[in-house]
């Protein structure tokens, strides 16, 4: 029987080969620095590309099989099959550090933490509608203690306690998921925190397939129509691409 692992890297993945290689390759080099055993879990959600045979040659622990396109169903499907009682959700076009992975870890084991998140860069060059993205959510992600879903870690009891991601979310899973860790937190006497000093670096292509009236006219629909976030479809711009992207 393999060592029991600590904690668990949870990593949902929808046609996601191009981006997985240097996703895998930046945890595995944050895991080697930790002393805490860890394992490395990618959700295959039913991608029509090679994701599964890339997980497995990047050096993925396991990949399991989430046959329902959802965000939330697939990182729901990575924590049953793991095995940490610390679990960390990470995108599979983001990239971490060692330290960002050894501060989630410390705050997880201090015994006063039920979970959290980090703020956030884009890789590459960005404009300005990226950059003031990027301070606007870091600003309301610090004031409001509200992790973003391409890194979010939390303790498996409350996890569970709390139901997991909500799967009638199609979007914004990973908010409702922050809200309720911060409640069983504060039944706990736990804080659920943001780490400013080791952003993770995501991927800034949305920036280049969309232009900005586009992500204007998103973002302004989802502020005027919240319930959407229940709908597959009016959630095209996380599960839908743009032509030969």
């Amino acid at each position: 029987m393999p060592t029991q692992p600590d904690y668990s890297i949870i990593i949902p993945a929808f046609n996601e080969a191009a981006e997985l290689p240097a996703t895998l390759a930046s945890i595995h080099r944050a895991m080697a620095a930790q002393e805490q055993v860890g394992e490395c879990i990618v959700v295959d959600n039913n991608s029509s590309d090679q994701t599964a045979t890339v997980a497995q040659s990047a050096g993925a622990d396991r990949v399991v099989y989430e046959a329902f396109n959802q965000i939330a169903r697939a990182r729901n499907t990575g924590a049953a099959n793991s095995r940490g009682r610390l679990l960390i959700f990470i995108d599979a076009d983001t990239r971490i550090d060692p330290a960002l992975l050894s501060e989630a870890l410390r705050l997880l084991n201090s015994g006063t933490c039920v979970g959290g998140g980090s703020t956030i860069e884009f890789e590459g060059d960005i404009g300005a509608i990226g950059r003031t993205a990027i301070a606007v959510w870091t600003y309301i992600s610090t004031l409001t203690r509200t992790a973003a879903g391409s890194f979010l870690f939390c303790r498996r009891d409350a996890f569970e306690a709390i139901g997991g991601f909500d799967q009638k979310l199609y979007a914004a899973e990973e908010i409702r998921l922050s809200r309720l860790l911060r409640k069983w937190g504060r039944g706990h006497q736990l804080s659920f925190d943001i780490i400013p000093s080791h952003p993770v670096r995501t991927s800034e292509r949305k920036l280049q397939w969309y232009n900005g009236p586009q992500m204007f006219g998103w973002i302004c629909f989802m502020m005027l129509v919240p319930i959407a976030v229940r709908s597959r479809r009016l959630c095209g711009f996380w599960y839908d691409r743009p032509l030969n992207k």
